[in-house]
């Protein structure tokens, strides 16, 4: 009986082993009540026909990237997001868009003008905030520095193949003790014969596991003050290693970067970085391009939304149907269009030399806070799938968290601005000794 009873136990054990380790049913056959977004949605979010300010180009730019992500990427976000692991197959893709090196001219690259560039970055983060995310590390931050601060030797020897994607960069500025201060970095470079060597450490560095040239940003200890350097991935005492866990940008690949006496020959310091303030020239850029993602991202959203609801039934209806519905779309619809307004505004503003950093600073925060509004309400009109990767809202939800932070805090980016606009810089407290006093 005892060995009858164990048999029975091992039987039932096997039974609900297999009955409960299926597979996943796919979320078509699970919910067939509203496409996924593997299956992307047209655009429906240029209510006030913003397409009419663009040029042909700009245009033509939009179309080809929108096309793109479409076919190329939105089938497999979800299940890279899921695996946080980064689709090495559409680099070919995104490569023949040649949107790499943005507005760079010449050395292979596009030569966009920025509102053609931002307008590409919103379309790649309209279907997937994680890929934007890797072309502007690589393009706006790494091409852009080497573009702008690099000798002709460096510009020719790097940048075609970066503009074609044959080689990734990545741009290391942020350490584990500095973030918002990064100006007080710690990471050193002390001259040698015949180069520099690189000690310290950096860490949220995007692309940077795979990356084949590394930016990076560390102290001369002759005269304290911040150089740039391109570092080859296989330089001897340089490691970089995955940072896991992140609720965000999962496709991304930041990591953690260990330099312990790494040897850079002199013709790899970028001659145009001699200061903080030097990085301020990339920065002024990118942080556009990094207003645009929060854009392209709430054009996702709504886009998804607006689908959805009409998709979806309860109590006998769509979904769009109901009234506190539609005042929650309109809601999302209104700040996509004063969202993209002001950052096509901000793309003149720079076009014609006119941009301030408190501008680009104002439009990045403020940007990323009605985008935050925007698909936490599309969150709420999801409902339950609103917190499924299939239907893209849960993914841009936590997408958006990182950008909220990266390119300068909402808060930090807040304060550059309320420098320009007052006069006085608010970035650090007031002395202990002061403080006492009062």
């Amino acid at each position: 009986m005892a060995l009858l009873s164990k048999f029975r136990d091992e039987t039932d054990k096997s039974a609900k082993s297999s009955y409960f380790n299926l597979p996943p049913l796919d979320v078509s056959v699970a919910f067939p009540q509203a496409t996924p977004a593997s299956t992307f949605p047209p655009p429906a979010s240029d209510y006030y026909q913003f397409d009419d300010l663009l040029s042909p180009e700009e245009q033509a730019i939009r179309k080809k990237v929108r096309e793109c992500m479409e076919k190329e990427v939105a089938p497999v976000m979800t299940e890279y997001w899921e695996k946080a692991e980064f689709p090495f197959q559409i680099v070919p893709k995104l490569a023949a868009l040649r949107i790499a090196g943005g507005t760079i001219k010449g050395y292979g690259c596009p030569g966009l003008s920025i509102t053609g560039s931002a307008i590409s970055t919103a379309e790649v983060a309209r279907v997937d905030a994680s890929c934007s995310t890797f072309i502007l590390v690589h393009s706006s931050l790494a091409m852009l520095t080497i573009a702008l601060c690099g000798s002709e030797e460096q510009k020719q020897k790097y940048l075609p193949s970066l503009a074609q994607l044959k080689t990734i960069a990545c741009w290391a500025l942020t350490e584990p003790d500095y973030g918002s201060d990064a100006s007080a970095l710690k990471t050193t470079a002390t001259k040698v014969k015949g180069g520099w060597m690189l000690e310290g450490q950096k860490r949220w560095i995007g692309n940077s596991t795979f990356a084949d040239v590394l930016v990076i940003f560390a102290r001369n200890t002759t005269t304290n003050q911040i150089n740039g350097y391109l570092v080859k991935k296989d330089s001897p005492g340089l490691t970089a290693t995955k940072i896991a866990n992140k609720i965000g940008l999962r496709i991304v690949q930041n990591g953690d970067i260990l330099l312990k006496k790494v040897f850079v020959p002199d013709e790899d310091r970028l001659p145009g970085v001699n200061s903080f303030q030097d990085t301020s020239k990339v920065l002024a850029v990118s942080r556009v391009m990094v207003a645009w993602q929060p854009i392209g991202i709430s054009m996702g959203v709504y886009d998804m939304c607006q689908r959805y609801l009409k998709e979806r039934k309860q109590f006998g209806a769509p979904l769009a149907a109901f009234q506190i519905n539609q005042q929650k779309l309109a809601l999302m619809l209104g700040n996509v269009q004063a969202m993209t307004l002001v950052g096509w505004r901000l793309c003149k503003l720079y076009e014609g030399g006119k941009m301030t950093p408190g501008q680009a600073s104002l439009g990045k925060s403020w940007i990323t806070l009605k985008a935050r509004e925007t698909v936490s309400l599309g969150r709420e009109l999801l409902g339950g799938n609103g917190i499924l990767a299939d239907f893209l809202v849960a993914k841009a939800f936590c997408d958006l968290e990182p950008i909220y932070t990266y390119e300068g805090t909402y808060d930090i980016n807040s304060l550059v601005t309320g420098r320009e606009i007052t006069g006085f810089a608010s970035f650090k407290p007031a002395a202990l000794s002061q403080r006492s006093r009062l």
